[in-house]
């Protein structure tokens, strides 16, 4: 590597004209200026509707409908008195079509220019000629009427004159009509994502449909949408300096994408961007009509009360403090105003009352005294919007969201009508912070959710990079469909960029819930993807989507600085540290380098096998997060090494300087050639420095060495984290013959000169990989023992000396190959290993179950790849204290007796509701588990905390709530380690047992399963 590099690629990318991509680095990827037209394949995982709509071979059969040919001259038929969203649909898929064909077959709204073959678009009620075939007979709609947004696709013979056959496409309502069209598009190849993804379209000379009569369903949750967040980066720097220059702002120009993307994705709600940077929505007045134009239901954050963006419309000079108590008035004198405004179009409106731009309301009182003043603001918007609107209150869509701080005024006693949806958020970091009870899954306005998959808050912002696991995002969502949450979805997606993946599948689990199951969930990004670009390729995309998912799931790579935000007033900013990730232990940091730094070779070698017009929407897609979060973590670990060997005086502390400062050039590469594409389309879209207060994208503090003198012989054995003060010798961990492993010696110069050295082990049963070298750095020795040939015994011992010049370090070996147990006698076992035992989730021996509560595996979650969910979420709570309660079973052996600490690794997911029957002296505040060794005392863990304590900050950050149990074994020998269910859907991930033995690591130790007597 050379930094040379990047200054000769920087050049060349501001001189030079590409007509192809071309890979010059594993890192950087230089961009065209013009890049061909863009190829699709149909999406696998549409939901069976669109199935049920497919490309033909043309083969004329009575099924079949010709789109588009040589011969053939398609017309799309809408009604001019149908919805603008109707016809809007139409001519947008008419482009389509002339995306595959580069034909733009015509659009008409007289009967009289129907052709032989034509398709009729048209919403019940609003069509005429719909109307018409419905009362012919022609088609029949007895099951949408009365239907939320569905639609009916069917061929039609001979439906008027002049006409031979038809596509018809009748909604339900004005979305089902522009649904049942999307659907069509989808089925020819163009992808929802082909604008702001670039998603590549197949070109093709025919298009010919194969289509069976076909009557959607309604959609599982019946608002679902997005919030914009527009915080000064991404999105609004792209729209007033790129996109939309002459607005300056997200402004119409912007918001018809965003409205056509969540048509497309069969969304039909927004809740715009409302930070003081932009211009607030409704200060446009083009921008509430072009949201009717596409039927998309308009909504307000958690923060807006009845669509009113108090953050950057209210004015204080001329409309006083925003205090509820002091200026009541004034605040529902413009509420009002707001409905009066909006009225007419289709709104769900927000009932809140909170502070200026997302902070709690200014009432410094008691907890009931807040609970009254938010109570009464609510009731003064109801009276607003029946006031204005004229219908009951129960007529109008409205949605509270106990966010923050309102979640405590709600839980103390606030009173919400009955018609009002609860939208119930997440924690911003995916775990729902409480969902409906008994009596909440009763009331008629149901409930939601509010998601994130993009956040800038405490303890650390996660904006740049998407990396939120699909398998998470399902496990909540699931678990609050399951809960009456089917009225409301709203997922903040940030810049829209980034989070092209969960903002798509977020929409499809709220379109149709049931498609989707825990065995198919940690692969649908893969076929996501592989629908883009190409299935031959799914296998490999499965094999990255998988890792990186992993690893992002142990630490996103915003927080690998690891350094907390807004937790000292002494610094504004982020102070990054050390990563918990040892070099010393487990082999634990080298491990993630090196899995980062294969998958980041495997996106670079599918970049160099597609096409070129597939390039640039892969490049968005899958190469730039795979390749950031690679680099972001190499960049900090390595600096932490560098930090590491200087301490040590190692030869090689200033190479790895340099190797950090490409990582952080490279990145800064990457991304400009993000902004770069399509001749920077997305310029100032994607951006390194995101947040107030981050300072992760910074390139870290770096330390240096000066060498002098002659070589000088240096060791360092695997497993010595600590430096000095504990030992003056070195020496290996212990060789397990029930594990069988190798361990490394780091041979190192501290010296100028070559260091030229030679090894000798004490006994012809240690096996090390070579004898003698010579390096100006570093070299790593690994060691491992011929099991044929040690001795028994508990007490094995050897060691292997090492000799540069007239200097000797010696490396002590130690063995652990007793008589007993035998390899067969622990077959299978979880065993003691280095005074530790690790077991993953997964490999339970036994399961306990009854009627309520199964056990299931779900893959994608947990450092391990998978995890064990305890039964159903929605499932009666269990005592663990029971003797018959499910569990989970694990048969370990140790060669200890005495206490134990038990480490139990588990999502960290709050109660479900408030309502459980926990039994006598039992608190229904925190979640619950039981934790026992065979018959012995039961230890009863949460996976729940205080959102912003310290330990929920440390759950959320790694994804994981450890905690500690102090269980007692009573002899040497097998045992079983018993996970009880308590709260049903607690996920574990891992346990640890430590004997005394575990060293310090931010994964704890990898599992210690006796090897097996085939090896």
């Amino acid at each position: 590597m050379k930094l040379e590099f990047l200054t000769l690629f920087t050049e060349s990318f501001r001189t030079t004209s590409f007509t192809k991509i071309k890979i010059l680095h594993p890192w950087v990827v230089c961009i065209p200026k013009r890049i061909l037209p863009i190829i699709i394949l149909t999406s696998l995982f549409m939901c069976t509707v669109s199935a049920q709509i497919s490309l033909s071979d043309g083969s004329r059969l009575q099924s079949e409908f010709n789109l588009s040919g040589q011969q053939n001259k398609t017309v799309l038929y809408f009604d001019n008195k149908d919805h603008e969203v109707v016809k809007r649909a139409g001519r947008l898929f008419a482009e389509d079509i002339q995306r595959v064909t580069g034909k733009l077959p015509a659009t008409v709204s007289s009967e009289a220019r129907l052709a032989e073959n034509s398709v009729i678009i048209g919403t019940i009620g609003s069509s005429g000629l719909i109307d018409k075939l419905i009362r012919e007979g022609k088609i029949e709609v007895g099951g949408l009427k009365g239907k939320w947004e569905s639609y009916l696709v069917q061929l039609v013979a001979n439906p008027a004159p002049g006409v031979k056959k038809a596509l018809i496409i009748a909604g339900s309502d004005r979305r089902g009509t522009a649904y049942g069209v999307f659907s069509l598009s989808e089925a020819i190849g163009v992808s929802p994502w082909y604008w702001w993804a670039d998603a590549p379209v197949e070109r093709r000379s025919q298009l010919n449909l194969k289509v069976e009569t076909t009557v959607s369903n309604e959609p599982s949750v019946k608002y679902r949408g997005i919030y914009v967040n527009d915080e000064d980066w991404g999105l609004l720097r792209w729209a007033k300096r790129t996109f939309d220059v002459k607005q300056g702002n997200i402004g119409p120009k912007t918001y018809a994408k965003v409205f056509e993307l969540l048509l497309r994705l069969k969304a039909n709600y927004l809740c715009p961007a409302m930070h003081e940077a932009s211009t607030a929505f409704n200060k446009i007045p083009e921008n509430k009509l072009l949201a009717d134009s596409f039927a998309i239901v308009m909504g307000s954050v958690h923060a807006e009360p009845l669509l009113f963006n108090n953050a950057s419309e209210w004015d204080k000079k001329t409309m006083g403090e925003w205090d509820y108590l002091t200026n009541k008035e004034g605040i529902n004198k413009v509420l009002k105003e707001r409905v009066k405004s909006n009225a007419k179009y289709e709104n769900v409106y927000t009932l809140a009352l909170r502070g200026i731009h997302d902070k709690a309301m200014s009432v410094n009182s008691s907890i009931k005294d807040r609970v009254k003043v938010l109570g009464d603001a609510l009731l003064d918007q109801r009276r607003i919007l029946t006031d204005v609107i004229g219908k009951p209150a129960n007529q109008i869509p409205q949605a509270f969201t106990p966010y923050k701080e309102v979640l405590d005024i709600y839980s103390n006693g606030l009173e919400l009508p009955d018609d009002v949806t609860i939208v119930w958020p997440d924690d911003n970091y995916g775990y729902l912070k409480r969902l409906s009870n008994a009596a909440e899954r009763k009331r008629s306005g149901r409930s939601g959710v509010y998601y994130h998959a993009s956040y800038l808050g405490k303890p650390h912002d996660y904006l740049w990079i998407s990396s939120t696991p699909p398998a998470l995002m399902y496990e909540e969502l699931r678990k609050a469909y399951d809960t009456s949450a089917d009225r409301l979805w709203l997922l903040n997606v940030g810049d829209i960029k980034s989070c092209e993946f969960p903002f798509s599948l977020f929409m499809d689990m709220a379109y149709n819930i049931n498609k989707f199951d825990y065995a198919m969930i940690s692969k649908y990004h893969a076929a996501w993807l592989s629908n883009l670009f190409g299935k031959q390729h799914y296998d490999q995309l499965l094999d990255v989507t998988t890792s990186y998912y992993q690893l992002a799931f142990a630490r996103k790579p915003e927080a690998m600085g690891w350094g907390y935000e807004w937790n000292t007033n002494k610094n504004d900013r982020e102070r990054t540290t050390d990563t918990d990730f040892s070099f010393s232990n487990y082999k634990e940091a080298e491990s993630r380098l090196k899995e980062y730094d294969r998958i980041g070779n495997a996106v670079t070698s599918l970049m160099g096998k597609l096409k070129d017009n597939q390039k640039p929407s892969f490049y968005q897609l899958l190469y730039y997060p795979v390749k950031g979060a690679e680099l972001m973590n190499k960049m900090h670990l390595t600096a932490q090494k560098n930090r590491w060997y200087a301490r040590q005086q190692r030869a090689a502390t200033n190479l790895l300087k340099d190797e950090v400062k490409v990582y952080y050039d490279s990145l800064q590469v990457i991304t400009k050639g993000y902004n770069s594409l399509l001749n920077g389309k997305w310029n100032h879209m994607m951006s390194m420095v995101q947040g107030v207060t981050a300072s992760y994208f910074e390139l870290p503090r770096l330390d240096s060495v000066v060498l002098s003198g002659p070589a000088a012989l240096n060791v360092l054995a695997e497993g010595e984290d600590v430096l000095k003060g504990v030992r003056s010798f070195h020496a290996l961990p212990s060789f397990n013959t029930y594990n069988r492993p190798s361990y490394y010696i780091d041979i190192y110069n501290t010296g100028k000169d070559p260091l030229k050295w030679s090894l000798k082990p004490s006994d012809s049963w240690i096996v090390v990989n070579t004898k003698s070298g010579s390096t100006t750095t570093e070299e790593r020795i690994w060691v491992s023992v011929d099991w044929k040939k040690v001795p028994r015994g508990e007490k094995v011992a050897g060691s292997v000396t090492i000799t540069a010049g007239n200097k000797k370090e010696e490396v002590l070996v130690s063995v652990f190959n007793p008589v007993a147990p035998s390899l067969a006698d622990v077959n299978g076992l979880f065993i003691e290993d280095n005074g530790y035992i690790s077991i993953n989730a997964t490999g339970f021996h036994k399961k306990v179950e009854n009627e309520d509560i199964k056990m299931r595996i779900v893959p994608g979650l947990g450092y391990e790849g998978a995890s064990v969910q305890l039964g159903d979420p929605t499932a009666p709570f269990q005592n663990p204290m029971s003797s018959t309660v499910p569990s989970l079973e694990y048969n370990f052996y140790t060669f200890q007796a005495g206490s134990v600490d038990v480490y139990t690794y588990a999502l960290p997911t709050f109660p479900v509701s408030t309502d459980r029957a926990l039994g006598h002296e039992t608190s229904g505040g925190e979640t619950k588990y039981g934790v026992c060794i065979d018959d012995g005392p039961v230890s009863q863990p949460s996976t729940s905390a205080m959102e912003y304590s310290q330990v929920w900050s440390e759950n959320v950050l790694r994804n994981s709530a450890v905690k500690k149990s102090v269980l007692h074994i009573n002899r040497p020998g097998k045992h079983t380690l018993k996970i009880l269910c308590g709260d049903p859907g607690v996920v574990i991930s891992k346990v640890v047992l430590d004997f005394g033995g575990m060293k310090r690591s931010y994964l704890g130790p990898p599992a210690t399963k006796a090897v097996s007597l085939s090896n």
